[in-house]
């Protein structure tokens, strides 16, 4: 072995050892939050998000909801048991995946008969039992009420005794008409404008909702087998170094340190026990792999205008250029392998998996450079486009607010488009300036998808630069360690295999972690 492979192996060990003590830290005092709104919100009928002093500024940070309503309760109280059926109907309504009118309003409560809650009640003035508070989720943050105030936009809600009552108040302030038998959401605030920059960056809340109804559908339908294993593995090392997420990067990190004690091989087990443990019912299900901050259940850039179309496929459609956008060169090609065999092992639409293992099987030589794996993704994108824009045409099948489409449209990006072939108007062919495509794939889902999440978070922590200059570093780099970042970015993309197997033998002599049982 050379000096540089020496070298090399002990600055990946210790480069490793760096990003588990990190991840460990980082994950460590979030557990405790997670579990308690995992608990706390799984019981039958409950809707609204239980919040105590330790997650309440956290989750209301994150939510992508304009409105939230605080209540602040106390569980002795036979008027707070009472309120509770009254104030769940109308949870009901916003909160939860079969939400009516999902995305607008955050419904919360806070018990003030919990000590730890005791000085988060004190700084609104709670007073008497149930208290309704109103107001934009970032003014809740760090904020109070305090009687006869001036101006503020935390409103008390003083008329809110019944569902009818209080959903009446909502109605008023919104200018809307919902009403407590509402089904599920039919889109009446769909944005439609797809082609608005801006709009990516809601999607950062889809890439989130994706992430986890991907893993809760390999979950559900116990696909995680001795012949998958390992493409999950190679998928979630994928999402650790560069999911636009930062809360999904860290939920990743923690299931992949901890797979073999969630997730054994079969050589640890007999018959029919691995599908189980990796199952809905295993302990594997307690690993919420982007956190509970933000509620699940709706899509905000994927939300169709018919409640069966957009929306998953999108969301996970997002995901993966997001992904090949953030590679190095020397992850292209095993960026490329990983998400092919991801969507071939674990993507439940058998004709849809078989059209996307077609197009990856057709590519004979290897990726070198980042630059061909992201317009590879985005060829194969548009041949689906195409392929649905006729059975879609043909069938009535579409949704009419969002036409399967040749992307990006000129007016997104009319650098991207050169002049058309000169052929019939039935076989025209776009021509493409690949170089300005590939600007417009790192700009739009590199920078403009994560804006809003940044954003979210200078709000919250006043470090403005600090963050801005963190996130777009996380955002492309699978690990920031304040001593050799430069050569760790230089390595990364050509020992990335090297440090997979040095992790993965590493975990098979640590004690077992059990932190979320």
């Amino acid at each position: 072995m050379t000096f540089c492979s020496v070298f090399l192996l002990l600055f990946l060990i210790l480069l490793f050892s760096s990003f588990e003590q990190s991840v460990s830290i980082s994950s460590g005092s979030q557990r405790v939050i997670l579990r308690s709104i995992i608990n706390e919100n799984s019981k039958d009928g409950d809707f609204a998000i239980d919040l105590n002093a330790t997650n309440f500024d956290s989750v209301l940070k994150e939510t992508p909801a304009p409105f939230a309503i605080v209540e602040f309760f106390a569980h002795w109280c036979p008027a707070c048991r009472n309120y509770k059926p009254q104030y769940e109907k109308v949870a009901r309504l916003f909160n939860g995946a079969d939400a009516s009118h999902p995305g607008i309003i955050l419904m919360t409560r806070v018990d003030c008969a919990s000590t730890i809650n005791s000085k988060l009640c004190d700084k609104f003035s709670v007073d008497r039992y149930p208290m309704l508070f109103w107001g934009p989720p970032k003014k809740f943050v760090s904020g109070g009420w305090v009687p006869k105030q001036g101006k503020s936009e935390i409103i008390p809600i003083e008329s809110g005794r019944t569902a009818d009552v209080l959903l009446g108040w909502i109605n008023k302030q919104l200018g809307s008409s919902y009403g407590l038998d509402d089904g599920k959401y039919e889109n009446e605030h769909l944005q439609t404008n797809t082609s608005d920059p801006g709009q990516i960056a809601k999607a950062i809340y889809d890439v989130e909702e994706a992430t986890s109804t991907a893993f809760s559908i390999i979950l559900d339908h116990k696909m995680i087998k001795p012949e998958t294993r390992a493409s999950l593995i190679k998928f979630l090392q994928l999402l650790v170094a560069h999911h636009p997420s930062r809360r999904c990067r860290k939920g990743s990190a923690d299931v992949l340190v901890n797979f073999d004690d969630l997730c054994p091989s079969s050589t640890m087990l007999v018959n029919n026990e691995e599908a189980e443990s990796c199952s809905k019912n295993g302990v594997l299900e307690n690993y919420q792999i982007c956190g509970k901050e933000v509620p699940r259940g709706y899509w905000m850039y994927c939300r169709g205008s018919k409640n069966d179309t957009r929306g998953f496929s999108c969301g996970l459609w997002i995901l993966l250029h997001s992904l090949s956008v953030r590679v190095e060169d020397g992850e292209s090609n095993m960026a490329f392998r990983s998400t092919c065999d991801f969507i071939h092992n674990f993507f439940v639409c058998e004709e849809c998996r078989q059209h996307f293992y077609e197009m990856c099987s057709s590519v004979s030589t290897p990726f070198k450079k980042a630059r061909d794996f992201a317009l590879w993704l985005w060829r194969a994108h548009n041949k689906v486009n195409e392929r649905l824009i006729k059975e879609e045409a043909s069938l009535g099948t579409g949704d009419p607010e969002f036409p399967k489409a040749i992307w990006p449209p000129k007016q997104q990006c009319s650098s991207c488009y050169l002049s058309p072939s000169k052929t019939s108007k039935e076989n025209s062919k776009i021509d493409w300036d690949e170089n300005e495509v590939f600007k417009f794939l790192v700009s739009y889902y590199g920078k403009e998808l994560v804006t809003l999440y940044k954003e979210s978070e200078q709000r919250g922590s006043g470090q403005t630069e600090k963050i801005v200059a963190e996130e777009l570093v996380a955002s492309t780099n699978a690990v920031v360690v304040p001593v050799g970042a430069a050569l760790a970015i230089a390595v990364a993309s050509c020992a990335f295999g090297a440090l997979a197997y040095i992790w993965r033998s590493r975990q098979k002599n640590r004690k077992p972690r059990r932190s979320w049982n």
